[in-house]
């Protein structure tokens, strides 16, 4: 009877636990799909507000690539100026050599006869760098000094002007008459300057010594009358042989910035100025100026020193000076250009 009883007791608490766990397990899933919900929802949460950074921060990088593409532009631009500069080098340097052969080919020409050649002429301008021959003499009391020019003279460096002059010319035929022409006689010394600033002091002493002159005169007449052996005297004055003078037409010079402007009214040359130096003398703006290559200098007395004339064909910068920069440009467009390449080439991470 006891066993019975207990048997009966063990089934109604097995029952009751598979009644407890079986609704313990049906209320799981609902749990579940809450919990799930709960999850989706606040993930869906999460990336909506997520959404609007994510936006700002894509447009806050698009400028910053945009300027770091400028940039690494910007790091080819010195080696492509530097490049630009050597090609520059490389036209002045053909430019050069055409002037330089243009100048030497005129210089060979026979020079032309001062006759065939006027400031009326058009084509004065295409005459420069011819040579030209002429005799005349020189107007020594209106001489003008250009400079100061310096010259090196047996390893000596002197200061010094060159003596600009009008030249009247002599022709052949008596009846036709030439315009005065400007020429610049060469360098001459600073010391031919303070020379000339005397002139005038000097040109008064003749001046006092008219009177006294007149009156010897005087007595001279007075006692040919009374020992009437007049005597005849012939006041002629001494034939001057015309200089000749060989030189290349040249025109006004270029300063640069740093050269100062001129100023006649104090005699102050520093450059040479064609028409400011004629309307000086007196000439008309058009005269013809040319620059004295005579390569027969008297020793005794060299001065004025003519110009050299292989002076005419060379340059402050030559062709070879061109070729030069050339090469410096290149070489450093080159050394630019591998240093950009070397900061945009990406580096190796080592591991």
């Amino acid at each position: 009877m006891a066993t019975t009883t207990t048997r009966t007791s063990i089934a109604k608490t097995i029952t009751k636990l598979y009644t407890c766990n079986r609704g313990s397990l049906s209320s799981t899933p609902s749990q579940l799909g809450s919990f799930q919900s709960s999850s989706l929802s606040s993930s869906s949460t999460a990336a909506a507000s997520s959404e609007p950074e994510f936006q700002s921060a894509i447009s806050s990088q698009a400028p910053e690539r945009e300027r770091s593409r400028w940039s690494k532009w910007l790091l080819f631009l010195p080696g492509a100026i530097t490049f630009g500069l050597g090609t520059w080098q490389i036209v002045r340097r053909q430019d050069k050599i055409q002037m330089l052969e243009y100048r030497r080919k005129r210089l060979e020409m026979e020079p032309l006869q001062f006759n065939h050649v006027s400031p009326s002429t058009k084509e004065l301008e295409n005459l420069e760098f011819r040579r030209v021959l002429c005799k005349g003499h020189f107007d020594e009391k209106g001489s003008i000094y250009v400079g100061p020019r310096s010259r090196s003279i047996s390893g000596v460096t002197e200061n010094g002007y060159c003596v600009i002059t009008p030249l009247l010319p002599v022709s052949d035929e008596a009846e036709s008459s030439q315009p005065p022409i400007l020429v610049n006689r060469g360098w001459v010394p600073r010391s031919w300057k303070e020379k000339s600033s005397e002139l005038p002091q000097d040109d008064e002493q003749p001046s006092n010594t008219t009177p006294s002159i007149g009156k010897e005169e005087e007595r001279a007449s007075w006692w040919r009358f009374w020992t009437k052996k007049p005597k005849v005297v012939e006041d002629q004055p001494p034939t001057q042989a015309p200089d000749e003078v060989v030189g290349v037409i040249r025109g006004s010079e270029k300063p640069s910035i740093f050269v100062p402007p001129n100023d006649p009214n104090s005699g102050q040359w520093f450059y040479v100025d064609v028409p400011a130096i004629a309307r000086t003398f007196g000439l008309p703006e058009d005269t013809i100026y040319i620059e004295d290559i005579h390569e027969d200098v008297n020793p005794s007395n060299p001065y004025p020193l003519p110009k050299d004339g292989s002076t005419l064909i060379r340059s402050s910068v030559m062709p070879q000076d061109h070729l030069n920069y050339t090469s410096t440009w290149y070489s450093l467009s080159a050394a630019v250009t591998f240093m950009a390449f070397k900061r945009l080439r990406p580096k190796k991470i080592r591991r």
